[in-house]
């Protein structure tokens, strides 16, 4: 028989929209012959729904769509994840639940029975753990349906519950046959998590000697970003199919023949997937948030280049109003590289020079800081000048304002509240300034569409006169390494140090990291490419005096 993956991009709580893509989507599957259509995790109301799932409203209106869907749908069985409410009982009241449907009717559930509580994931919050999962048999064919988590620990025997292991076991006993494990997922992209997820299932595939079927979400939904790359496996693990990244997509494999359809790269570079995934990101939240252009500061520097080449990508150039924002400290070489920016990516270009702003400020304020020397303080003033010109643009034109601080700034505070951090998304907060450049050698790997001067020259804030960013950090491929062992792997500094970096830079380091909590809770959301992004997947407090 033939098996249609289906990758939709859902908005969340839209369920009409979300199940009118089922319907035309398990239509085309059909035209193509399949018996079986997949879709992702929660295709319905949109994956994750977080604290709406607390809502009685919400929950009745996804049961709704549920109800009207099953009329609707073609005459093929369909499978896909939905909410499900429990009896009442002990735990908590709702399921994640793969269904089966078969002439408009559910025949078969299979409960989610691994959920996740780390870093961005909380369903324990919402569901209950299901049960071990039955056989699901379609024209001959018995499947394993698992819902994305109950893959991932399908070895670990500290683990209490091995979904696939105990399933495998437990036909065996009935001395059944199985001829797949499908697995249902919302699996968000991070960098390097492709060939992790592909080592899993290439091992599923050997262990068991069964093909393997995985649909995965695509799209931006607030801060995670879903890559898709659905994929089927034979028995050997070599991939027989798999849908393109980063887009809405559907791939059919024929069992009999054990063939499929491969679209796209079957292992892109990293620097083509996090380009490609930020595009999508911007793209999904201005579109999903109603806005359709953009503006930013332009401050001939590397990070502000490449926010305004994704934001060019994501919105079209046409529709990105770049600003530059001259103080008397900026040099003449700024401007050029931002004019020549916005005429490379061909998108708005507007100077505002705040030289007289950032005098009149100085001068109301002069009575006050009469007995003090100039310092921080006055630096700050001019980054809060363009943060307010800048979110007065963005309020009077309704453009989406991209700030565009990268990580390893936002990691030690090397960023200004109410200034260059104002806006409504950071577009690369989880991109440590090293990738930045690698991104910018990317987008200009075709033609130079980021000055070559802006990925060569020294970086600097330019708030002062002969600013650098080294003046007052490390350089940024040590920063980067230190900043990825304390923020991603959870080192601290005896480990760091024993890697051979000296102790009162580290100590440094991560000192402004927990100085600089405060300014992050404060940021814009930002989009997540990392194992461990700023954002309510990292849960620090504030206020805290723990010190290694």
């Amino acid at each position: 028989m033939k098996i249609g993956l289906v990758q939709i991009n859902p908005v969340i709580g839209d369920f009409k929209n979300n199940c009118d893509k089922i319907i035309r989507w398990a239509e085309r599957a059909k035209e193509k012959g399949c018996s079986l259509v997949i879709f992702p995790e929660l295709a319905i109301s949109g994956y994750p729904p977080q604290d709406l799932l607390e809502r009685k409203i919400f929950l009745q209106a996804g049961e709704l769509a549920l109800q009207e869907l099953l009329p609707a749908l073609p005459p093929l069985e369909v499978m896909l994840v939905c909410v499900e409410c429990r009896e009442a009982g002990r735990g908590k009241p709702l399921y994640n639940s793969a269904v089966g449907i078969r002439k408009k009717k559910i025949i078969f559930r299979a409960r989610k029975q691994l959920l996740p509580s780390y870093d961005v994931f909380d369903e324990t919050r919402y569901f209950e753990p299901g049960p071990p999962s039955e056989i699901y048999e379609l024209e001959g064919h018995r499947f394993c349906v698992t819902v994305c988590e109950d893959i991932w620990h399908h070895e670990i025997r500290d683990h209490e519950l091995r979904p696939v292991k105990d399933f495998f076991a437990a036909a065996a006993e009935k001395e059944v046959t199985v001829d797949g494990v499908i697995n249902i997922s919302a699996s968000p992209f991070q960098i390097k998590k492709e060939g992790v997820r592909r080592s899993i299932f290439k091992e599923i595939c050997e262990r068991y000697s069964t093909p393997f079927f995985y649909c995965n979400q695509v799209g931006g939904q607030d801060s995670l970003l879903f890559d898709g790359r659905s994929l089927a496996m034979d028995r050997e693990g070599r991939i027989i199919a798999q849908a393109v990244g980063f887009e809405e997509d559907m791939v059919v494999v024929d069992t009999a023949a054990w063939k499929g359809e491969i679209s796209g790269d079957i292992q892109p570079g990293p620097e083509a997937a996090v380009y490609d995934a930020l595009v999508m990101g911007v793209r999904d939240y201005a579109a999903k948030c109603g806005f359709s252009s953009a503006v930013l500061g332009l401050s001939g520097g590397i990070d502000s280049a490449l926010t305004a080449a994704i934001a060019a990508d994501a919105f079209g150039s046409g529709n990105v109003l770049g600003v530059a924002l001259p103080s008397p400290y900026s040099s003449a070489d700024s401007l050029e590289d931002a004019e020549e920016l916005a005429l490379n990516l061909g998108c708005d270009f507007q100077v505002i020079p705040i030289a007289d702003l950032f005098t009149g400020f100085k001068e109301s304020l002069a009575p006050l800081f009469s007995k003090t020397d100039e310092d921080v303080t006055e630096q700050n003033l001019q980054a809060r000048i363009r943060g307010n010109l800048l979110m007065a643009l963005s309020n009077k034109f309704g453009h989406l304002l991209l700030s565009t601080g990268n990580k390893s700034e936002m990691a030690v505070g090397y960023c200004t509240l109410y200034g260059d951090m104002s806006g409504g998304l950071a577009v690369i907060s989880d991109v440590p300034k090293q990738m930045v450049y690698e991104l910018a050698r990317y987008v200009n790997r075709d033609e130079v569409r980021i000055p070559l001067r802006t990925i060569t020259k020294a970086p600097t804030a330019e708030l002062k006169p002969d600013q650098r960013d080294q003046d007052d950090l490390p350089p940024y491929d040590i920063l980067d390494q230190v900043l990825e062992r304390h923020l991603e792997n959870g080192e601290g500094v005896e480990e760091i140090v024993a890697r051979g970096f000296e102790k009162t830079m580290v100590q440094d380091i991560l000192q402004r990291v927990r100085l600089n909590e405060y300014k992050r809770k404060q940021a814009p959301m930002g989009l997540k490419v990392t194992t461990k992004a700023f954002g309510y997947g990292r849960r620090f407090p504030n206020v805290q005096n723990f010190q290694e």
